[in-house]
């Protein structure tokens, strides 16, 4: 535009110029005397010639700083109001809209939108791009872009919006469009939202710690360091990569490093925030609610047990000890006994749902210290089958309504961590065996090592596994159950086969070769009880153990039977996840106790 006014400028000065060399010509024909001569001509017509080019100089300097000071002399941004950190008078009246919920109905509508920026990118000095995530994976693209007039958006407003910091939370009001064809990056492909107003109400860091592509990835090692060794370790990578990767989308088939579970755990928020683990969260709430959802339906009652207890809930050392005013005090292990307290209470079925604390030193993706409880007990009317199968009935309603209500949820969790279908028996054709039936199958059919395995013996992890590789192969289910557990890998409580006191009437749950319930029908007599304890070389007159006791003294208690599932297992085997860690909202094992 500087360069416009130039020709017009030179023209003014050159047209008198030739006009008096012509006068000067013309002049000396009419006066009949001699005109000047050519030099003198040539002189006057150079001269010209340099005052012109010298005025067009002159008016080019002038458009030039006439151009510069309009760019940076307009100081006043129209879009100002529209942006910025929030304030307590900052108001969006739009209505407010979900990105689940985007669809052609909101075409051309004006909506607000609380979200965290994901990812952004400068298109040039007037328009950005920036991705905006709402909760799990549900985000969509925002387009701002300067108006001519400074209004809505100006070119300062562009610049403020492109430079937020990624997962600082914003407040946006814009309009829901179609975009030229859809945006891979984000869910709500279809659709982009137009910016005209962005407000920023909490800043992201610099660099965030880990960043949420990061999280999004399948964590690389679950060796649970100390967590500020860890930190220390991990500081030097995970900041070389975020700098790399915190711009990066969570496009599908992206090829991203992971990182290990305790860089995870350090960075609690960004953990927190990746799709793949709220999902997984999702999955676990909703195991929760049908657990109990069943239950009610068959008559049970809830109840709430303690997890302070005075003594050792099972007369085993793997109880954690604490100073409790003057006496000693303990975390349960299991609320077992309050379990049958409550049917010594009168009550025909309860269920519990909550914290159980086991002081075993496992560093492994099975255990945890403190995990989640899923506990029933029922009374027996005639065989405790009756127990088992209500059991079993309860996780087949679990696994079913999992399938149902958390597809989405599954599909995405399989993006990350890939998994075939968790298979089901057909009803009418659930697998049972007993104890020694495995035992059995896997000196037919399994590993050469499992060739001599003895029935009296509790099975180990490996064996566990290989035979539920078998069942799946044999009986096309990756849920099964084995009864009829020996003897000797029973607690005192469970009550021994009246046909074959080498064995008992319990059972475990398995899936994907893998165990996630233990249960049986309990001993109800106080004197077969007090034997049994005597049997397993606990003493009867021990504190907890006295007082179990007493409550089948002090009044006549029915047979019964129930059942503990760890819930974080039935999650973690059912997506077939890698460790039972990634289950758990804040996973407690030997060696952590944060955050």
């Amino acid at each position: 535009m500087a360069d416009a006014p130039a020709p017009e400028a030179t023209k003014p000065v050159e047209q008198p110029a030739a006009d008096a060399a012509a006068a000067a010509a013309a002049g000396g024909e009419e006066g009949g005397e001699a005109g000047p001569s050519k030099k003198a001509l040539k002189k006057a017509e150079a001269k010209a010639k340099k005052e012109a080019e010298k005025a067009r100089r002159a008016a080019e300097h002038q458009a030039n700083q006439a151009a510069a000071k309009a760019a940076a002399g307009n100081t006043e941004d129209l879009a100002k109001d529209n942006y910025g950190a929030v304030q307590p008078t900052t108001k969006v009246e739009s209505a407010r809209a979900h990105l689940k919920n985007v669809d052609d109905a909101l075409l051309g509508k004006t909506i607000k939108l609380r979200a965290w920026i994901q990812n952004s990118r400068m298109q040039g000095a007037k328009m950005a791009f920036v991705e905006l995530r709402e909760e799990r994976d549900w985000a969509i693209q925002g387009v701002v872009a300067a108006s001519a007039e400074g209004t809505p958006v100006s070119k300062q407003m562009v610049k403020w919006i492109g430079a937020i910091n990624l997962e600082s939370f914003v407040l946006v009001e814009g309009t829901i469009a179609k975009p030229l064809e859809p945006v891979k990056s984000v869910r709500v492909s279809n659709y982009e939202l137009h910016i005209t107003k962005c407000y920023l109400v909490a800043k992201g860091p610099e660099v965030l710690g880990m960043g949420l592509a990061v999280s999004n990835r399948p964590v690389a090692n679950f060796d649970d360091e100390d967590p500020s060794a860890a930190a220390a370790a991990d500081a030097a990578g995970v900041e070389e990569a975020t700098k790399a990767l915190e711009t990066a989308s969570l496009e599908a088939g992206a090829v991203l490093p992971g990182a290990s579970m305790a860089t995870h755990l350090n960075n609690p928020a960004m953990h927190k925030r990746s799709p793949v683990q709220q999902a997984i969260a999702d999955v676990r709430m909703t195991t929760r609610k049908l657990f109990a959802e069943y239950l009610d339906s068959q008559g049970f009652n809830m109840f709430e047990p303690p997890c302070l207890i005075g003594a050792a809930s099972e007369g085993g050392s793997n109880v954690f000890g604490m100073n409790y005013f003057d006496k000693q005090a303990f975390l349960a292990q299991s609320p077992q006994f309050y379990k049958q307290f409550e049917i010594a209470g009168g009550r025909k079925r309860v269920y519990c749902i909550g914290p159980v604390f086991r002081a075993e030193n496992s560093n492994t993706p099975r255990h945890m210290t403190e995990f989640t409880g899923l506990d029933m007990e029922m009374e027996i009317e005639e065989d405790y089958v009756e127990v088992r199968d209500m059991l079993e009935s309860t996780l087949l309603f679990i696994f079913r309504g999992l399938n149902e209500r958390c597809a989405e949820q599954i599909a995405l969790i399989r993006t990350v961590y890939p998994s075939e279908d968790f298979l089901l028996p057909e009803p009418g054709k659930e697998v049972r065996l007993t104890f020694a039936e495995g035992q059995a199958l896997l000196r037919a059919e399994g590993p050469e090592e499992y060739r001599n395995v003895s029935d009296d013996e509790d099975m180990s992890t490996p064996q566990e596994k290989a035979l539920g590789a078998l069942i799946r192969e044999k009986y096309k289910t990756d849920f099964y159950i084995l009864d009829k557990f020996p003897e000797e890998a029973r607690p005192f409580y469970a009550l021994e086969d009246p046909a074959n006191p080498k064995v008992t009437n319990a059972y475990d749950f398995f899936m994907r070769g893998q165990e996630i319930l233990s249960g049986g029908q309990r001993i109800h007599d106080p004197e077969t009880l007090v034997a049994r304890i005597k049997k397993k070389g606990v003493d009867p007159e021990s504190p907890g153990i006295k007082e179990y006791v007493d409550v089948f003294r002090s009044v006549g208690v029915p047979p019964h039977g129930g059942g503990g599932i760890g819930l974080d297992r039935v999650v973690a085997w059912y997506l077939n996840l890698p460790s039972v860690h990634l289950c758990s909202f804040y996973p407690r094992t030997p060696k952590r106790l944060l955050p």
